[in-house]
């Protein structure tokens, strides 16, 4: 029995779990890894924040509007970014390094689609900074308890109310589920990038968060919205290693193997455009040349400044045998980040009570159709310390500790033979997903693989073990996002449906499915109690 209980170790799972210890007598965190791998502990750029005296919050938010093609909420937007000071200044105060100038103000960088140089950073590391001191904190905070090595199963709905989780540690030799209960679960799961063969994110971001609440009859909004990085490492071999956008805030160029600035004949702002339009720009290169990579060239940024604003990118190339400060670096656009997820309202509510979502699981409206660079750090703080802040207000009631056990989910029985013909399942998900709703989709591939995949889904074979359960998650949100992208017929941010290219006012609204209840609905009305019903 808890006060509340958090799933996830990343950046707004650790945040989260913070906040809420400081009214919440009994907080449970899980991670199905350890406190030190997440999809935060990746982010290289930054974190998007006003706090130059030349800046304006109204800045942040017009560049962030910009950035999500029609598709923001505002009262969202505005929330993030007058939120931004107060969550920066508590972390400092937490002990993040972020990085400074010789008068020791915090130093900012430019990325792409921002008007002004907003972005903190910590070297080249950021997440690794943040995460590294949140999960410190964590450690030391007596009113955490924090489950490692524990997957979470499915929810436990009663009466339409989440009360709880039902889990699995991993360490146990036996596969037999248990449960946690709390008035207050909160998904932090991230992303569900792995769905995609090429992808810049960790192995964990097998979309959980989202498969979860789905089954658990939760709104889920806006999937077909995901951000394709147009600049990850390219090398046989190599993981797709994102070479960040802070790289081309620095003034690096993306040249071809002739050495031309291609980008700059599809957007005037060349590698600075929104993300969407420079892995468009780069995808359309390597189909038009057959090349098989374009190239990231780092020459006009000083040697001394490279050093120090990016030395884990420059080690992990060198890594592979390529020296960034000798030659440009061979890059391929990759699957990054998704922008849509679980619907919340502003509080961190979702259509389900009992039940929250924080970080990039959640669909708060900050992002739209496009995340403006370095948002989606900043979100995990402004939204979690809010959520934390608001359940002060009107604490939920913790159960009595005589509850009925309930049924739990069954596990199979399988034996580990089964293994082998998961992971290549669980490959060809991928790749299906890749080549048919990637970077540029089409009406009829997406059907083809709908109806593969609904095949797989169905046949999916079991065995007790961590591969099975993310391979089930990643099918079910591979489902929410090609039917997403097939039900949106136009082209706008992250999304682009060769047979509808242009962006449509008409469908300036949301894609919300509940169960297999799927409708657009306006902004503004998109939020979870209004999608639920």
């Amino acid at each position: 029995m808890f006060d509340a209980i958090v799933v996830g170790g990343g950046a707004s799972g650790l945040y989260t779990a913070l906040c809420l210890s400081q009214t919440h007598l009994r907080v449970a965190l899980l991670t199905k890894d350890n406190l030190a791998i997440s999809a935060s502990d990746w982010a290289q750029g930054g974190i998007a924040a006003v706090v130059d005296p030349t800046d304006s919050p109204l800045l942040h938010y017009e560049d962030t509007l910009r950035a999500g093609v029609g598709l923001c909420e505002p009262e969202a937007v505005s929330v993030l970014v007058h939120g931004a000071r107060a969550q920066i200044d508590t972390l400092v105060a937490l002990g993040v390094a972020f990085d400074r100038q010789g008068d020791q103000t915090l130093s900012l960088t430019l990325e792409a689609a921002h008007s002004r140089r907003r972005v903190l950073h910590a070297a080249d590391a950021t997440g690794r900074a943040l995460v590294s001191t949140l999960a410190d904190h964590v450690g030391r905070n007596g009113r955490i308890e924090v489950f490692e090595q524990f997957l979470v199963l499915d929810l436990i709905v009663e009466s339409g109310q989440c009360t709880g989780v039902w889990g699995w540690d991993l360490r146990s030799p036996q596969a037999n589920p248990c449960q946690l209960r709390a008035p207050v679960t909160v998904l932090a799961t991230g992303g569900g990038a792995q769905v995609f063969a090429q992808n810049t994110n960790p192995p964990a971001s097998t979309g959980d968060g989202v498969a979860i609440a789905w089954r658990a009859g939760a709104a889920i909004r806006d999937l077909e919205f995901v951000q394709f990085h147009p600049t990850s490492l390219a090398v046989a071999g190599a993981p797709r290693f994102l070479i960040s956008e802070a790289v081309r805030g620095e003034g690096a160029h993306l040249v071809d193997g002739s050495g031309e600035r291609f980008v700059l004949r599809e957007h005037p702002q060349g590698e600075l455009a929104p993300r969407d339009v420079v892995s468009r720009a780069v995808f359309r290169h390597l189909k038009r040349t057959g090349a098989e990579t374009v190239f990231l060239d780092l020459s006009p940024i000083a040697r001394d400044r490279l050093a120090y604003r990016f030395p884990n990118i420059l080690q992990i190339c060198q890594q592979w045998h390529i020296d960034p400060l000798a030659q440009p670096i061979p890059v391929t656009p990759a699957a990054h980040y998704c922008m849509g997820g679980i619907a919340t309202d502003v509080w961190g509510a979702t259509s389900v009570p009992g039940l929250y979502a924080v970080g990039e699981c959640a669909s708060t409206g900050v992002h739209g159709a496009n995340r403006l660079a370095s948002n989606s750090l900043l979100e995990c703080f402004v939204f979690g310390s809010r959520l934390a802040a608001h359940l002060a207000e009107v604490p939920p009631q913790r159960q009595s500790q005589e509850v009925p056990l309930g049924k739990a989910p069954t596990m199979p029985t399988a034996g580990p033979e089964v293994s082998q013909t998961l992971t290549k399942r669980k490959q060809e998900m991928q790749e299906l997903v890749w080549h048919h709703a990637g970077i540029c989709r089409h009406g009829e591939r997406l059907g083809y693989a709908l109806g593969v995949l609904q095949q797989w889904r169905l046949e999916l074979p079991a065995a007790p073990s961590r591969l099975w359960v993310e391979t089930r998650n990643l099918m079910d949100f591979a489902y929410l996002l090609m039917r997403s992208a097939e039900l949106r017929t136009e082209s706008r941010g992250g999304h682009y449906r060769e047979d509808f290219p242009e962006t449509l006012a008409p469908w300036r609204g949301h894609t919300v499915v509940v169960g297999e209840q799927w409708s657009v609905v306006p902004l503004g009305d998109a939020h979870p109690q209004n999608s639920a019903a």
